[in-house]
């Protein structure tokens, strides 16, 4: 028998040290306050007193992007997949009051790419460097006869911190303001009801798009990045103006945003107080989804909703930092002392016509 080799078996060791290579320069630019060493050694080191922390609170997040790398995979577009992937760790991390630190990723295929899995990991880059977060590190797997050619697996592992007693949520009360903040699309959630739309629509992912001008395709606009909220959350957290925030991810409103009020309250949300994205439009039409299903899966045009106490001062401060943000509704108090704090919207019948 002839010598085996692990490339004969599958296995291209120096594809993935090729691609080391390829990603040091994007994964040098996230470098932040804290960074010890670079790419390449066993584990990543943190420094949390040089990131100027005191007395700091860990917070972590892992995820995924779920089945939106279907759409990455079939129409061959890998640019922005990375910044979700980012988005939904970091988004989830800065909810509770924490400055996202440092990021890694799994990254798992049947053969490995070069070129598509570095376009992959630039988007990774690009999303921490966004976030003020570092990419430290991750893992590449090449598996072969796990995954059918061409397909790929993506998971992200985020952690942050947070002085200790400035943890969020803290200090919701009845008569606080609930402010949204625009999604820029479906986000990375709900997809398996959107491929399914798709399907039995007849939709073609080549297609040009009827709600979305600025894209070419289907696939294009579908697959628009999720929105990193980083940035505008921590700004109104450290001027003192955030009281709680809430990632709007599956389960859209209703499944999110009672999660961070306390019991007795009720999250009392204005439907006509945004402007739904036309994509939604379309998804609830073309797949003849209930709107309080809508509701259920998707953001329906609100990636991240913030509780404040003095909403003119935080739309202000949104304001300056180019946010397109609205009051939604306001914290009531629920019928009973001791209720599960839940979230009240009654959209009109039309509300996505």
């Amino acid at each position: 028998m002839a010598s085996l080799t692990y490339r004969a078996a599958g296995v291209d060791i120096a594809a993935g040290e090729a691609l080391v290579d390829a990603i040091k320069p994007a994964a040098a630019a996230t470098r932040r306050a804290g960074v010890l060493g670079g790419l390449g050694g066993f584990g990543a080191l943190f420094d949390l007193k040089a990131a100027g922390f005191h007395d700091p609170i860990l917070v972590s997040s892992t995820d995924g992007v779920g089945t939106k790398l279907t759409l990455a995979i079939e129409t061959g577009r890998q640019d922005g997949i990375g910044i979700d992937l980012v988005a939904m760790c970091v988004n989830d991390l800065v909810v509770q009051g924490a400055e996202p630190l440092f990021f890694l990723d799994y990254f798992a295929t049947g053969r490995l790419e070069t070129k598509a899995a570095a376009r992959l990991i630039a988007g990774i880059a690009r999303g921490c460097a966004e976030s003020g977060c570092a990419l430290v590190g991750g893992e590449t797997a090449e598996m072969p006869g796990l995954y059918a050619p061409g397909d790929y697996d993506l998971a992200g592992f985020a952690v942050g911190a947070a002085e200790r007693g400035h943890l969020l949520p803290a200090g919701v009360a009845v008569g606080d303001t609930v402010i949204g903040l625009a999604a820029s699309g479906v986000h990375a959630n709900g997809f398996s009801l959107v491929r399914r739309i798709i399907a039995e629509s007849g939709t073609r992912l080549e297609a040009p798009p009827p709600f979305a001008a600025e894209a070419a395709t289907f696939g294009e606009a579908l697959l628009t990045p999720t929105r990193l909220y980083v940035k505008p959350v921590l700004a109104l957290h450290r001027a003192g103006l955030l009281k709680a925030a809430a990632h709007i991810t599956g389960g859209g409103l209703p499944g999110n945003l009672p999660r961070v009020l306390p019991a007795g309250t009720v999250a009392a949300l204005d439907a006509g107080a945004w402007s739904v994205p036309a994509v939604f439009r379309w998804l609830q039409a073309a797949g003849s989804v209930s709107t309080e299903e809508m509701l259920r899966v998707f953001n329906c045009g609100i990636g991240m909703a913030l509780v404040v106490a003095d909403a003119a001062a935080a739309l202000e401060r949104l304001e300056t930092l180019g946010e397109a943000a609205r009051v939604i509704g306001r914290i009531e108090a629920a019928s009973e002392a001791t209720a599960p704090a839940a979230l009240a919207i009654d959209p009109p019948p039309d509300w996505l016509a």
